[in-house]
C-alpha cells in the first residue's frame, strides 16, 4: 500500500508539472485514488486546487466518496457550496448522496429542504432520487413521511421497497413486513439480501417458524443462504423459535462467521438458559479468532442467570476483568442480576458500586434483586439512595419496591411511595396500581385498597385477584366471593392463584360447603389442576372446622400430596388447636420422618404431650431435640417510626434505647394483667 501511495503521489506531481491539474478526468482518478488510500485531505486538496470545476460529475463523485466513507458533514458542506456556485446546478446524481448524508446525520430538517428542491426542480419522478428520499425519512425515523413517499411513488425500485419494509420492521410491525414482501414479489421485483434479512428478522420477531422455513427454502434456491448477513438472520430466527438444531445446521454452513453470526447462535442457546453450550461456543469463537462483542457477554450472562449457573457467570466476569474490557451498562446490569439470582448479594453490590455510570435500570435491578433474596430492608434502602442520587424512578421502580413494603407491612413507606407515583403521573399504569393495591391489602388497610381498585383504569387478572385476597384476609369472605362473581361477569378468566384467594377466603370464614364447591368448579369448569397450595386451603378449611379425620383422608387419598410437609404441618397445627392427641401424634411422626431437622414439629408435639399430661413422651421428644441439636429460630418483629424501620429479635438488647423499651413493655404488661387481657 505504501509503495502504491508513493507512486500515486509521483503521478500527481507529474500531472501538476504538465499543467493538467484542471483536467476533469484526471482529477476524478486522483480523488478516487486518495479516497481508496484513506488520504481524505489530499483528495479534498485536488478538488480545491482546480481553478474552475465546472463539471457536475466531479462534484457528484466527491460527494459520493464522502458519503461512502461516512463523511456526511463534508458532503453537505460541498452541496452547500454547489448551490451557490455560478453556472452550476445539482442533477439527479447529486441528490442521492446528499440525502444519504442527511439520513446518516439524522438531519431531517435539512432533508426536508432538499425535498423542497426536488419538488421545485421536478426530480421526484426519478426513481433513484425518490427512493433515496424515502430512505432518508426512514433513517431519520420519520415513519409517516416515509410511508407517504412510498405510496405516492409512480415508479418503484428494490431499494425503495427495502426502505419501506425496513421502516415497518423498525416500528414494530413485523406482520406488515411480511405483507409488503409478498406485494413486492407480486409487483415483479426480486428480493435481494437486504430484503431477505429484514423479512427473516420479522419472522423471528413474530416467532413464525413456518414462514421462516418457507423463506429459507427460497434462499437455498436463489443461492443466498450461505451469505453471512442472511445466514445470521436465519440462525437468529431458528434460535428465537426454539429450533436450535436447524439454527446450528445453518450456522455451520456459514463460511465466514462474523461476530453477528456467533452472537445469533449464542443468543439461541441463551433463550433456553443453556449456559454450558454458550460457554462452549464462546471458547470456539475465540479459537477461531473472532473477537467477542458486549452483546456476546450479555447473551451468555442471560443464559447463566436463567440456569442459575454461578460458575459460568463468574468465568465470563473474570474474562471481562482479565482482558480489561470496558463493560457497558447492559453487561453490568446482567452481572448484578446474575449474582442476585444466585444469592450472592455482596458480588451484586460490588458490581453496582464499581459501575462508572448507572441508570434507572441499574437501580431497578438492585431493588428487585434485594426483594428477590428477601432483603426487604435493603430494597427500601436502595430506593432511598436512588432518590438521594437524583435519579427519576419509573414504573418498574415502583412495581419493584412496593412488594418490599408489602412484605414488611411498611404502610407509611408505602404511602410515601404512593405520593411519588402521583407526582410522576403513573396513576394510569395498571401494573404500578396493581402493585399499590397489593401493598395496601397486605398492610391491612382495606379501605385504601378498595379506593385504588375502584380507580384502576383497567382491571386485569392480578388486580382482581389482589382485591379478592384483600377481602378474604380481612374476614370479608362474602365480599370476596361477590367480587369473584363480578370478575367472571367481566369475562376475566380466573387462574389457579385466583381460586387460591377464593378458597382462602372460604377457609378464613369457615365456609366449608362453598369452599368444596369452588374447589370442584376450579377442576371441572376451568380445567385447573389443583396444586399443593389448593389442597392446603382445603385442609385448612376442614382443620378450622375441626373435621380433622376428613382432612387426613383427603391427604391419604392423593399420592402426590400424601407426604407433603406443608400440608402435614397445617393438619398438625389443627390437631394441636383441637387437642386431637391420637391424630396429632400420627401426623407428627410422619412429619419427623419427612423433615427430621424442623424444630417446630418437635416443639408442637411436646406441647400436645404436655397438654395431655403425658410427661414421659414429653421428655422423650425434648431429649430427642437436644440430641439432634435443634433450636427454634428466634422470633423477629419490626415497627415503622419516623420513616425508618426498627427490627427486634427475642431477648434482643442491641437497640440503643433497649432499656427504655423494655421498661415500657413491663408497664404495658402490668396494665394488661390488671385488666385481665390474658384471660382465656
Amino acid at each position: 500500500m505504501s509503495k502504491s501511495i508513493v507512486q500515486g503521489k509521483l503521478l500527481h506531481q507529474k500531472i501538476i508539472s504538465l499543467g493538467l491539474q484542471d483536467n476533469t478526468t484526471l482529477c476524478k482518478y486522483l480523488i478516487n485514488f486518495y479516497f481508496s488510500c484513506h488520504l481524505y485531505d489530499s483528495a479534498r486538496l485536488v478538488f480545491r486546487t482546480m481553478e474552475n470545476p465546472l463539471d457536475i460529475s466531479l462534484w457528484n463523485g466527491l460527494m459520493a466518496a464522502y458519503t461512502k466513507n461516512f463523511m456526511f458533514i463534508e458532503a453537505l458542506e460541498l452541496f452547500e457550496k454547489l448551490l451557490h456556485y455560478p453556472y452550476m446546478d445539482p442533477d439527479s446524481f447529486s441528490y442521492p448522496s446528499v440525502l444519504r448524508a442527511c439520513g446518516g446525520l439524522c438531519r431531517v430538517d435539512y432533508g426536508k429542504l432538499v425535498h423542497a428542491h426536488l419538488v421545485k426542480n421536478g426530480f421526484l419522478s426519478n426513481v433513484v432520487v425518490s427512493s433515496s428520499l424515502l430512505s432518508m425519512y426512514a433513517k431519520c425515523n420519520v415513519f409517516g413521511c416515509a410511508i407517504q413517499m412510498f405510496d405516492e411513488m409512480p415508479e418503484r425500485d428494490v431499494a425503495c421497497w427495502n426502505a419501506v419494509i425496513s421502516c415497518y420492521y423498525q416500528h414494530g410491525q413485523p406482520e406488515k413486513v411480511v405483507e409488503l414482501f409478498e406485494k413486492m414479489r407480486i409487483a415483479g421485483f426480486d428480493p435481494n439480501l437486504v430484503t431477505f434479512t429484514v423479512v427473516i428478522s420479522s419472522c423471528a420477531r413474530r416467532l413464525d417458524l413456518e414462514r421462516g422455513k418457507e423463506i429459507h427454502k427460497e434462499l437455498i434456491k436463489s443461492g443466498f443462504s450461505s451469505y453471512g448477513c442472511v445466514g445470521s438472520s436465519l440462525v437468529d430466527m431458528y434460535g428465537k423459535c426454539g429450533c436450535l438444531e436447524m439454527a446450528e445446521e445453518v450456522f455451520e454452513q456459514i463460511p465466514q462467521k462474523n461476530v453477528v453470526a456467533w452472537n445469533s447462535m449464542i443468543s439461541g442457546y441463551s433463550l433456553k438458559g443453556d449456559s454450558k453450550s454458550c460457554i462452549k461456543l464462546f471458547r470456539r469463537m475465540k479459537n477461531e479468532r473472532t473477537r467477542p462483542s458486549l452483546t456476546t457477554f450479555s447473551s451468555i450472562l442471560l443464559a447463566c442467570t436463567r440456569s442459575v449457573q454461578l460458575q459460568h457467570g463468574k468465568f465470563v466476569h473474570g474474562y471481562i476483568f482479565r482482558n480489561n474490557i470496558d463493560a457497558d451498562i447492559y453487561v453490568n446490569n446482567s452481572l448484578i442480576d446474575l449474582y442476585f439470582k444466585c444469592g450472592i448479594v455482596i458480588y451484586a453490590k460490588n458490581v453496582f458500586e464499581k459501575m462508572p455510570k448507572v441508570d434507572v435500570v441499574s437501580w431497578n435491578v438492585m431493588i428487585s434483586g434485594y426483594v428477590e433474596v428477601g432483603n426487604y430492608f435493603g430494597a427500601l434502602g436502595i430506593y432511598d439512595s436512588m432518590k438521594e442520587a437524583g435519579v427519576r424512578p419509573d414504573a418498574i421502580t415502583f412495581t419493584s419496591v412496593l412488594p418490599a413494603c408489602s412484605q414488611l407491612a411498611a404502610l407509611e413507606k408505602g404511602k410515601e411511595i404512593h405520593k411519588s407515583i402521583i407526582d410522576h403521573k403513573l396513576e394510569n399504569d395498571e401494573v404500578v396500581m396493581g402493585a399499590l393495591l397489593d401493598m395496601y391489602a397486605k398492610c391491612g388497610t382495606l379501605d385504601e385498597a378498595i379506593d385504588v381498585f375502584q380507580r384502576l383504569p383497567e382491571r386485569d387478572l392480578v388486580s382482581w385477584t389482589s382485591m379478592i385476597t384483600a377481602y378474604g384476609s380481612h374476614g370479608q369472605a362474602l365480599e370476596a366471593l361477590k367480587l369473584f362473581a363480578e370478575m367472571q361477569k367481566s369475562n376475566e378468566k380466573p387462574d389457579g392463584v385466583t381460586f387460591l384467594a377464593v378458597l382462602s377466603a372460604c377457609s378464613h370464614a369457615g365456609l366449608i360447603g362453598e369452599g368444596f364447591n369452588y374447589f370442584t368448579q376450579m377442576i371441572t369448569e376451568f380445567g385447573i389442576t389443583p396444586g399443593v397450595e389448593h389442597y392446603s386451603c382445603l385442609v385448612d378449611l376442614l382443620g378450622r372446622a375441626g373435621r380433622l379425620s376428613e382432612a387426613y383422608k383427603i391427604l391419604q387419598r392423593n399420592a402426590e400430596i400424601k407426604y407433603d410437609v406443608g400440608l402435614l404441618s397445617a393438619l398438625f397445627s389443627a390437631c394441636h388447636l383441637y387437642r386431637d392427641f391420637d391424630l396429632g401424634a400420627k401426623v407428627a411422626n410422619l412429619l419427623i420422618e419427612k423433615d427430621p431437622d424442623d424444630p417446630s414439629t418437635y416443639i408442637m408435639l411436646s406441647n400436645i404431650y404436655a397438654s395431655h399430661k403425658n410427661w414421659h413422651e414429653f421428655r422423650k421428644v425434648r431429649l430427642k431435640m437436644k440430641e439432634l441439636g435443634l433450636r427454634k429460630n428466634p422470633g423477629c418483629s419490626w415497627i415503622e417510626t419516623n420513616e425508618s424501620t426498627q427490627t427486634f429479635f427475642v431477648q434482643d438488647k442491641s437497640h440503643p434505647q433497649a432499656e427504655m423499651i423494655y421498661e415500657c413493655l413491663r408497664i404495658l404488661k402490668s396494665h394488661m394483667e390488671k385488666f385481665d387481657f390474658y384471660s382465656d
